[in-house]
């Protein structure tokens, strides 16, 4: 008689866990999967050679535990980041989403807040709530936009003990002002993350919040290596913070959390940033490409400063997706009713997008 297996009700889970849904967009062998945000080109072969040197020689060493400090990589990031950056300000972990948890677990925790202007990015509400702090959520004006007298408006009224900015922001692609990021920290007391993991795709002269750190020990700016350096796979994100913020991370992070392998990589990656951005010109031409040929079809398209176009007038967004599902391309239903949301992959991938959804409205 085989056993019975128990269900996850049936164990001692945390109270604030129940009824909690896992994050996750549908994985699918589809010929063409523009649904995550990724960056759907390959990283250069000259790029990938000297990775796997790179990864080869740090094989050598794998018996030892990693540099704890991941020195060498961090010294990578503040050359690349420039604003006058410089190691100690650098924390980096496995995506950037680990590097919000560990903001989290030093500063949010039982008994504390965190807030954002929803929608926004559905795992700062979940890596709240898994760190036992409350997610507060905010809200935005009719196209998705947050100015400044009503942001620190809102911030200051929620009190929270993390303020999250995700800028450009997801789903939609939302761009978001230095005045608005300055008016928020001006208002909070807490720490303030501004999440700039599309910062790359935004127009070459919009600024960034690094300017924004000096006199600012709250602050914080995470961007990764997933979307314009093609390095989903790797997970490496890090963030830029005042040196003592950074020192607080280490009082939460696990032994040795990133690994010989991961430093080499992405050390590798780094030192041909030049090479891996020459594909977020093509990605940026492929989202204008998407904004202005779904409106022609007869959508309502998002400004986008990402690497993705949020549109609206989807009649039935359930049935939409399923139809483009069902000719081979998936996109991503966001939960804002009567949109979708679709990643700019490569020529061929928009082309194939495009066509499916123009097929859609023909009928055919």
């Amino acid at each position: 008689m085989g056993e019975v297996s128990i269900r996850l009700d049936d164990l001692p889970l945390r109270d604030d866990l129940r009824g909690l849904t896992p994050y996750g967009a549908p994985q699918a062998p589809l010929p063409v999967a523009l649904n995550v945000n990724e960056n759907t080109h390959p990283v250069p072969q000259e790029v990938a050679d000297d990775i796997l040197d790179a990864v080869a020689l740090a094989l050598r060493d794998v018996n030892r535990y990693p540099d704890r400090e991941f020195t060498e990589l961090r010294e990578g990031f503040a050359d690349y980041l420039g604003y006058g950056v410089t190691r100690e300000q650098i924390w980096a972990a496995n995506g950037s989403n680990e590097v919000l948890q560990h903001v989290l677990q030093a500063f949010g925790g039982p008994g504390r807040t965190a807030f954002g202007f929803a929608p926004t990015y559905s795992m700062y509400p979940l890596l709240t709530r898994a760190t036992g702090a409350t997610w507060v959520a905010g809200s935005r004006a009719a196209d998705f936009s947050v100015d400044a007298e009503s942001a620190a408006f809102q911030v200051a009224e929620a009190g929270a003990d993390v303020v999250f900015l995700c800028a450009p922001n997801n789903p939609t692609g939302t761009p978001m002002t230095l005045e608005v990021i300055e008016a928020v920290y001006d208002a909070s007391r807490g720490i303030v993350v501004v999440d700039e993991a599309y910062q790359e795709f935004a127009p070459r002269d919009a600024g960034s919040a690094l300017a924004l750190l000096p006199g600012r020990e709250r602050l914080v700016v995470s961007r990764t290596m997933s979307k314009a350096f093609a390095f989903a796979g790797a997970r490496v994100g890090y963030m830029a913070a005042d040196p003592a913020l950074v020192d607080a991370l280490r009082l939460v992070r696990l032994p040795y959390h990133l690994s010989s392998l991961t430093q080499a990589a992405a050390t590798a990656a780094l030192r041909h940033a030049s090479t891996m951005l020459q594909m977020v010109d093509e990605i940026v031409a492929q989202r204008d490409r998407i904004g202005a040929t779904v409106e022609a079809i007869g959508y309502e398209p998002y400004d986008s400063w990402a690497n993705f176009v949020l549109f609206g007038g989807v009649e039935d967004s359930a049935e939409t997706w399923q139809a483009l599902y069902d000719r081979g391309v998936l996109v991503r239903d966001v939960g804002i009713p009567h949109h979708l949301r679709v990643t700019a992959g490569t020529e061929q991938e928009t082309t194939a997008f495009l066509d499916a959804l123009a097929s859609i409205d023909s009928g055919s």
